[in-house]
């Protein structure tokens, strides 16, 4: 069961998706799906995001293709903003507030930066390096922009990051990201 606003949220912006007619949309995901990715994957989708992929799957390559892609390609796509933190630890010097004091071997480092990203809100590709956070129950999160350790929001919600995105839309001023750990990187 998704919630109404999220439900809602996640129409429009599929709607908005497919009148620009700029990528192919397969018929929606089904609830079994559904139960097989996050079952699978051990997330939940956001409520808008679990209705935008309701409404119809985006198919590309920068789309995640949650019902056609392989597992190991997928679990990729997952790993990836963790993985972009951990080369920044290694080759950028990065650590993150709150990580206590940088061990001074490398190795001890990688170690304590995983043991902080497994605890940290999971992200769900939304299209090429943009996420949403996971979570049922949850609606009308900023689209994060994630890079490494450099996040930027690309969008207030869903439905302005795909105005944004693929249209002539606008970016929305001072929207800031909510979900913890990522809401501390945003450039």
């Amino acid at each position: 069961m998704v919630g109404v606003g999220g439900a809602q949220l996640g129409t429009v912006a599929a709607a908005r998706l497919a009148a620009r007619g700029t990528v192919v949309i397969e018929r929606g995901m089904s609830d079994d799906e559904f139960a097989r990715v996050e079952t699978d994957f051990g997330f939940e989708f956001a409520d808008d995001h679990r209705a935008f992929l309701a409404a119809g799957l985006p198919v590309d390559a920068s789309w995640p293709n949650w019902r056609g892609e392989g597992r190991r390609s997928l679990a990729k796509r997952l790993q990836l903003p963790a993985d972009g933190v951990l080369f920044a630890v290694e080759w950028g010097g990065f650590w993150g507030d709150g990580w206590g004091q940088r061990p001074s071997r490398m190795k001890d480092a990688l170690r304590t930066a995983r043991y902080q990203l497994a605890r940290v809100p999971q992200l769900i590709p939304v299209y090429s390096h943009h996420y949403l956070p996971a979570g049922r129950g949850s609606f009308g999160h900023p689209v994060l922009s994630v890079v490494r350790t450099d996040v930027t929001c690309g969008g207030a919600d869903l439905a302005d990051y795909v105005d944004n995105e693929f249209g002539p839309g606008h970016r929305a001023p001072g929207a800031r990201p909510t979900v913890g750990f990522w809401s501390d990187l945003v450039v």
